[in-house]
């Protein structure tokens, strides 16, 4: 037996209905239609009146259609019991919607099935082997009930699994058959469907499916398996999903895309995408090429849409991702450099890093009057502003911003603990940052100030606090960021070869030992300086160990000391 028959499913846009049910027909094939109740009468009459010229179009019963019930399945039994009745020399039955839409000649999918006589092709997967489902309901749509329609009465449905899960309510599949689940789209022969919708157990079959989850995707799915001689478990309707469950819609600048699938009918298609529509409903002399379906020849093409939605390309952040924490390509586009306390032990490190690296060198970016961009700019590429203000609402962001809009050239920041702390975490998350720190650099601008030592104390004491803080980030396990920390005595006593090593890492012009170093501040007197926060009960352990280089008699710790002055 050979021949195709077309069972369509509409609800909507009953002009290209009734444009594709005209090509299924005038192709030789009957067409048995379904309309949704939530179409108007008037709509309705209408749209069977402007078919009554075609003998071998049929409109079934008409069922109301809730996406995830019942009423999809009743509608689709009717239509393809009136297929089965009418239409005896049928041999395999195509199941399409409204928005379905043939991308070759009818004929070339009625010789491909007649050259199959006894396969059904409907995707058909056990429950384990599901990947695509979305919402974490996968067997339970099997061991619950849902009575109530998801979208229509969302908190009733969420409240009813909860309960049920709960109180562990759970069902069992009727006779002991295998749950499968696929496409809701699938061409069945006439051999399985007629066993399926003639079981002596439908009855059964129906009540335990009517409170099934998405019935019609499970529903023919199983059932076939009792009945088929051979599945092959694939739909020969091109339809492609979302990361949520939801379909692609296809619109006229598919076009070419559509052509490379060979398959012979896609869906969604928009309505008003009329080229698509011209192109395909042709005759045989402008259609496409006979060949073996093969949507895989797409795949990659939606894979890499997919994947550029949900993950986006790095250090770049947008809607659809920016609400999930754990999409992250990347959290910014390149890789930069930190420092802290450089730029406190030696006065011009920004201008020796940046004539050494020929990086871009930015003061403390984090300043809390602003944001020190290099050269004293007040505005970055990307209009990104030196406003303190705008900066520490979202400072991370902030951060990436600046990197993003400076791809191409390495940026080197400064940091310490006098800055906005906002975008530390972050950083220490970042692979792409660099941190070096040089702990307890803080308290040079302190010694070298000429303010009370009473205040001294005070803002050594929150400053090394500080930045115990971030060091403690930094050192964390789930740290990701490439980071060294050198304590302040350590680093003074051989500046050569961290300086070195920075140098190698960062700069393209680094490829020989360096001559040129930046000059030190000087720390004479800065070991009684320490020992003098000591003695006033505030211990500076970051620094490490400097001695006291100074005569015992400057040891003072009367609260109105003179400032320590640095020798000439």
């Amino acid at each position: 037996m050979s021949g195709l028959g077309v069972v369509m499913l509409v609800h909507n846009a009953l002009d290209r209905a009734e444009q594709v049910a005209r090509h299924w027909a005038g192709s030789g094939c009957p067409v048995v239609i379904h309309a949704d109740t939530s179409v108007s009468r008037k709509a309705f009459e209408k749209f069977r009146k402007a078919l009554r010229d075609i003998d071998t179009i049929r409109f079934c019963k008409r069922h109301r259609c809730e996406w995830g019930t019942w009423g999809i399945l009743a509608a689709t039994q009717s239509a393809s019991e009136m297929m089965l009745r009418d239409f005896p020399e049928v041999g395999h039955v195509f199941l399409a919607s409204g928005s379905c839409l043939p991308l070759r000649p009818v004929q070339h999918l009625v010789d491909y099935l007649a050259e199959r006589p006894r396969t059904d092709f409907i995707e058909s997967a056990t429950t384990t082997d599901v990947p695509w489902t979305v919402g974490g309901l996968d067997s339970e749509r099997f061991t619950l009930r849902f009575p109530f329609a998801w979208k229509k009465h969302r908190r009733l449905f969420d409240s009813y699994v909860t309960l049920q899960r709960r109180l562990r309510i759970t069902r069992r599949m009727p006779h002991g058959i295998v749950p499968h689940m696929g496409s809701q789209w699938w061409c069945l022969t006439r051999q399985t469907l007629t066993a399926i919708l003639h079981d002596p157990e439908r009855e059964t079959y129906d009540a335990f499916f009517r409170r099934v989850w998405i019935p019609d995707e499970s529903y023919f799915q199983t059932l076939s398996r009792l009945y088929s001689q051979h599945i092959e478990s694939r739909s020969l309707t091109l339809s492609k999903f979302d990361f949520q469950g939801k379909p692609h819609i296809f619109y006229d600048d598919h076009l070419q895309l559509l052509r490379r699938s060979d398959c012979f009918v896609a869906r969604k298609i928009w309505p008003r995408a009329d080229r698509l529509y011209e192109a395909f409903l042709t005759d045989e002399a402008h259609a496409m090429k006979r060949t073996e379906p093969n949507p895989g020849k797409i795949d990659r093409i939606f894979s890499r849409a997919a994947d550029r939605r949900t993950r986006g390309r790095p250090g770049l952040y947008m809607h659809s991702r920016l609400p999930n924490p754990t999409w992250e390509n990347g959290l910014t586009a390149a890789s930069y450099s930190v420092f802290q306390g450089f730029a406190d032990l030696y006065p011009d490190f920004e201008a020796w890093l940046a004539r050494t690296t020929g990086c871009k060198v930015h003061g403390h970016v984090f300043a809390p009057d602003r944001a020190h961009f290099s050269a004293g700019q007040r505005v970055m590429h990307g209009a990104l502003s030196d406003s303190a203000s705008a900066r520490d609402y979202r400072p991370q962001f902030f951060l990436t911003n600046l990197i993003w809009n400076t791809r191409g050239e390495r940026q080197c920041l400064q940091l310490g603990p006098m800055d906005h702390q906002g975008a530390t975490g972050f950083m220490a998350r970042d692979a792409n940052a660099q941190v070096s720190v040089i702990s307890g650099a803080w308290a040079v601008p302190l010694f070298r100030s000429a303010r009370a030592f009473s205040d001294l104390r005070a803002e050594a004491a929150r400053l090394q606090k500080t930045e115990s803080r971030f060091l403690d980030i930094l050192r964390d396990p789930a740290t990701k960021a490439s980071v060294r920390i050198w304590t302040m005595a350590d680093f003074a006593a051989a500046p050569l070869e961290p300086l070195q090593a920075i140098a190698d890492t960062i700069g393209p012009k680094s490829s020989r030992r360096l001559s040129d170093l930046p000059k030190m501040v000087d720390l004479t007197g800065f070991g009684q300086f320490l020992q003098d926060l000591k003695n006033e009960g505030m211990h500076p352990y970051l620094m490490g160990d400097f001695p006291v280089d100074t005569p015992a008699s400057h040891n003072r710790s009367d609260r109105t000391r003179k400032p320590y002055q640095v020798k000439k």
